[in-house]
C-alpha cells in the first residue's frame, strides 16, 4: 500500500492566537508569488504588498513582516491572502523559509518576527 502524505493545513503552524481573528489581516501578495502555508513574508516598502521573505533584497522584503496563514497562488497577478501579523505564538519549525536561506538569516528573521506586536516563535 502506498504511503500517503498530507500537506499543511491553513494555520497549522499556529500554537495560539488572539480571540477571533485579531491576529490575522487580509494582505495583498505580489504577482509572481506561489506561497505555502506558513511562508515567512516580507513587505515591499514602495507598494505595501507582501512577498516571500528575501534576506538579500533592498526593497523592504528583507525584513520578516508576517506569516502566511494559508497557501496562495499569485502567479498570474496580485492576490489577496491572510497573514498572521500580531498576537500569536507559532511553531518555528513549521515555518516555510525561502530556498537557500542561511541559519543566521533565519535567526535574524525570527528576531524580526518577535518585534511584531506579540508574535512569539517556539
Amino acid at each position: 500500500m502506498p504511503e500517503l502524505q498530507e500537506g499543511q493545513y491553513a494555520g497549522e503552524f499556529i500554537v495560539s492566537e488572539g480571540n477571533g481573528t485579531i491576529s490575522r489581516e487580509t494582505i495583498t501578495v505580489l504577482s509572481g508569488e506561489t506561497l505555502e502555508v506558513g511562508a515567512v513574508l516580507g513587505k515591499v516598502t514602495a507598494s505595501g504588498k507582501y512577498k516571500a521573505l528575501d534576506p538579500v533584497a533592498t526593497d523592504g522584503s528583507q525584513v520578516a513582516a508576517g506569516i502566511l496563514y494559508e497557501a496562495l497562488d499569485a502567479s498570474a497577478g496580485d492576490a489577496e491572502g491572510v497573514a498572521i501579523l500580531r498576537m500569536a505564538e507559532v511553531h518555528a519549525a513549521e515555518l516555510v523559509w525561502p530556498a537557500g536561506i542561511t541559519a543566521a538569516q533565519q535567526t535574524t528573521a525570527l528576531a524580526q518576527l518577535a518585534l511584531l506586536p506579540h508574535v512569539i516563535t517556539r
